[in-house]
């Protein structure tokens, strides 16, 4: 740009067309805008920068939006639960002055209002979805991506993808023809409206169906699960497989009625009565029709009575198939709607969870072909709702599953390499022991995967109050206690278990939080010295470890433990490796201070009993002292009284020469005495 001819060139590249000539690719291209504004320009913006933008667009991911979702997935359930229910509204009106086949005039309000409200709140969903951001495709290289807040093509990908079913569903088809039987005159014929009603219901059906798929889809792909529980996921499924239930019970009595519909149409054509589509629907009777409303009224006591009614062992009747039971057991017949609705729940689920396989079928073809479509819809029900109902079931048990299957493997190992009984019950307490205490998570692969701040916050929690109930880190600011907690490992031993043995490497520091200890040490092996030490709540062991990284000058092998621990009881605790507690010791010179120094001596058990021995040898060398100086002075008492008693000179120095001998004696004794007790007690001091 700083060449010559660099302005002109710019001009004549902004001068090509009316879309590089905008102002917002002049100040894009001049390096002016942010990048969110760059991108607001060509219709997409990033997530966070949503807000601010004052557009009537929605963030997929807002919570109000994850709300209104859920309350339409529960509005689609309620509407496919109605639908059905058009289908009964058919029934066979048995009166004292007529037969024939109606429709409820109380279900149909009912079932039109219900319909109607849930239509104009799914309304709603439709206008959202004019108004909510997609993420788009070619920014999803990295990250979240970016959101598409274009209304125009926010408009035609919905109108691309799911603008078609959603606008078949909500045609109120069903409820014109709701209106029309409302508003028939009186006596009109039945049948148009029926048929009319029931088409189209049927055709809606399928895409009032359909359009689960995407709100539950968007649910997932917005929340990451479907439903927070596996109970929830279990009961959402089941609860789809009885709406399938409920759907083909009701298509199943709506068959019946029209079976029974045939009947009298084949009986009615055989009598040569062509008025019978007439008069075998409620309100088809005409003025001044009287003698052909007679005729029907005896033809259908006399003869479609018997001739209609199922199929007996005489081979009398009508075969009606499938549909004998709805006959035989009236509830085509029945006024009560929900004894008829359980019902007709009933056979579709039994039939359904069967797969139609205790269905005798006739050689009607609209039969054969239910039966058909129910076996395979059941089938596919089965593999598909049940399998995924199944499967969050089978997920509230999978981690006892997983132990059950852990045990088993380790008991058949166990047998194969013929392990002694006390070890296989030492293994078998281990592992229940763990697992009551983790329940099979894997805590460290959990909080590995979180980000540094989010893992450190999460240690922090956990471990910082056990942590500073250990009296070693008790004074310690915050910034050596965070490394620390974030270092930690959860350590667990039973009963009988041997954290460390006398003379093995040591590895780890471990700071118990709940259990007994013993700690012993033999100093290496010296014929008769044993020390015994008890730790509990707050102690550790493995200090030869700290000794080592806090020292610059140490090897690289690891130090060699002086005591061997073992475990009392069940021991809950938190472990510090070799190499972490290195890293802690490089990075904060607190570790170095004298204050901890002191407090590290004074809960060290290694610097206990080495203590205790050297108070213990300093005591006895002043009992010994003590003790000579007492026998010195008796001997000078009795020295002095031999020699009152002396009377001639060769008496007093035969007895002073005897006791100069005695006294010489005494003291090469007390002297090899005391060489004896000092290597016995002898311990070395531990290093700083």
């Amino acid at each position: 740009m700083d060449g010559p001819g660099s302005g002109h060139q710019m001009d004549s590249y902004f001068s090509r067309g009316p879309k590089i000539r905008s102002r917002s690719i002049r100040m894009a291209a001049a390096g002016m805008m942010s990048q969110s504004e760059r991108l607001k320009n060509i219709g997409r913006v990033f997530q966070e920068d949503l807000k601010s933008i004052s557009l009537k667009i929605y963030d997929p991911q807002d919570p109000f939006l994850m709300r209104m979702n859920r309350l339409f997935v529960f509005s689609c359930i309620i509407s496919v639960a109605t639908d059905p229910l058009f289908f009964y509204l058919p029934s066979v009106n048995v009166t004292q002055s007529n037969t024939c086949i109606g429709f409820k005039r109380e279900l149909a309000v009912a079932t039109t209002a219900v319909r109607t409200a849930i239509d104009f709140f799914y309304l709603a969903r439709i206008v959202l979805q004019f108004h909510t951001a997609f993420i788009a495709p070619s920014s999803r290289v990295f990250g979240r991506g970016e959101l598409v807040v274009d209304h125009g093509d926010i408009a035609r990908r919905y109108l691309r993808r799911f603008f078609v079913v959603d606008l078949l569903s909500v045609l109120p088809l069903p409820q014109i023809q709701m209106v029309k039987f409302f508003m028939r005159p009186k006596n009109a014929d039945l049948l148009p409206i029926k048929t009319a009603l029931f088409f189209n219901v049927l055709t809606q059906y399928l895409p009032r169906l359909l359009r689960l798929y995407p709100i539950t889809a968007e649910l997932r792909r917005t929340t990451g699960v479907f439903a927070e529980t596996a109970f929830a996921g279990a009961a959402f499924y089941l609860l789809l497989y009885m709406l399938c239930s409920h759907m083909v019970g009701s298509f199943w009595y709506l068959l019946a009625v029209e079976r029974l519909d045939d009947c009298w149409r084949e009986k009615c054509a055989g009598l040569k009565f062509h008025q019978c589509r007439i008069y075998m629907y409620c309100g088809g009777k005409q003025e001044g029709d009287e003698d052909d409303f007679m005729k029907w009224r005896t033809m259908i006591r006399q003869v479609l009575a018997q001739e209609c009614a199922p199929v007996d062992n005489n081979g009398t009747g009508f075969s009606y198939g499938i549909y004998t039971s709805a006959i035989t057991s009236g509830v085509t017949h029945t006024n009560d709607l929900v004894p008829k609705i359980l019902y007709c729940l009933w056979w579709g689920l039994q039939n359904l969870s069967s797969g139609a396989q205790g269905l005798e079928t006739t050689h009607y073809k609209g039969e054969a072909l239910f039966a058909i479509i129910l076996a395979v819809f059941g089938l596919i029900l089965m593999a598909l709702l049940i399998g995924n109902m199944q499967t969050y079931l089978q997920s509230m048990t999978l981690r006892m599953e997983e132990m059950r299957l852990k045990r088993r493997d380790s008991e058949q190992w166990m047998r194969h390499r013929d392990l002694p009984d006390d070890l296989r019950e030492r293994v078998w307490r281990h592992n229940q022991y763990k697992w009551l205490e983790t329940r099979g998570v894997d805590e460290d692969g959990l909080v590995s995967c979180l980000p540094k701040d989010i893992r450190r916050d999460v240690k922090r929690h956990l471990c910082l109050r056990l942590v500073r109930r250990v009296p070693l880190f008790a004074n310690m600011d915050e910034r050596l206690l965070d490394a620390i907690c974030e270092r930690l490992k959860p350590s667990l031993c039973t009963e009988t278990t041997y954290v460390v043995r006398e003379g093995e490497p040591v590895d780890e520091m471990l700071f118990i939080i709940r259990g007994r200890l013993e700690s012993s040490t033999t100093d290496g092996g010296r014929t008769g010295f044993f020390n015994k030490g008890l730790l509990k709540e707050g102690d550790f062991c493995g200090e030869e470890l700290l000794t080592w990284a806090l020292d610059p000058k140490a090897a690289a092998n690891l130090p060699l433990s002086t005591r061997s621990v073992k475990a009392l009881s069940e021991v809950e605790g938190f472990a510090l490796h070799a190499d972490e507690l290195k890293f802690v010791a490089g990075q904060f010179r607190r570790l170095h201070s004298k204050q901890l120094q002191q407090t590290f001596r004074f809960y060290s058990q290694q610097w206990r009993t080495w203590a205790s021995c050297f108070i213990q040898a300093a005591w006895r060398r002043y009992q010994k002292r003590k003790a000579a100086e007492h026998r010195r002075r008796e001997e000078e008492e009795m020295y002095a009284a031999e020699m009152a008693s002396a009377s001639s000179s060769s008496q007093i120095t035969t007895a002073f020469l005897v006791s100069r001998f005695a006294k010489n004696a005494m003291r090469g004794v007390q002297r090899q005495r005391s060489l004896q007790e000092e290597r016995l007690i002898l311990l070395a001091k531990p290093s700083d």
